[in-house]
């Protein structure tokens, strides 16, 4: 399994930014598939995870109502489609999957891609 994130970038306070990510590697059946992010100094913090089969979401109350995650099935790809960014959406994202599990937690996806850096600024 290999997750590979794209879409990162700069934009400006109130911009809009798709983020994707597919699994490159060995094909692989998830239960979950989501992001969380990391800002320095700070700790991995969910952005939105969802469960495949039935479409289920969890989102970090930081960016409800913001921040959409939505699957192609078929291609087997997540993608976080970001609106109204703000400074404190500075982060890199990181693209998950796990096999079984569907929570808001980090440390309960198996894998992780790279991340990608998105950046706010004026």
């Amino acid at each position: 399994v290999q997750l590979v994130e794209s879409g990162g970038g700069s934009v400006q306070p109130g911009d809009s930014l798709r983020l994707s990510c597919r699994n490159s590697g060995r094909a692989e059946s998830f239960y979950a598939m989501g992001w969380f992010r990391q800002a320095p100094g700070e700790e991995r913090e969910l952005v939105g995870t969802v469960r495949l089969n039935t479409g289920t979401i969890y989102y970090g109350d930081s960016v409800k109502g913001r921040f959409t995650v939505s699957t192609d099935n078929a291609e087997g790809t997540v993608h976080l489609q970001m609106n109204s960014l703000k400074f404190e959406d500075t982060a890199i994202y990181y693209c998950v999957a796990d096999r079984w599990r569907h929570t808001i937690l980090p440390h309960d996806y198996d894998y992780w891609g790279r991340g990608t850096q998105v950046t706010v600024s004026s």
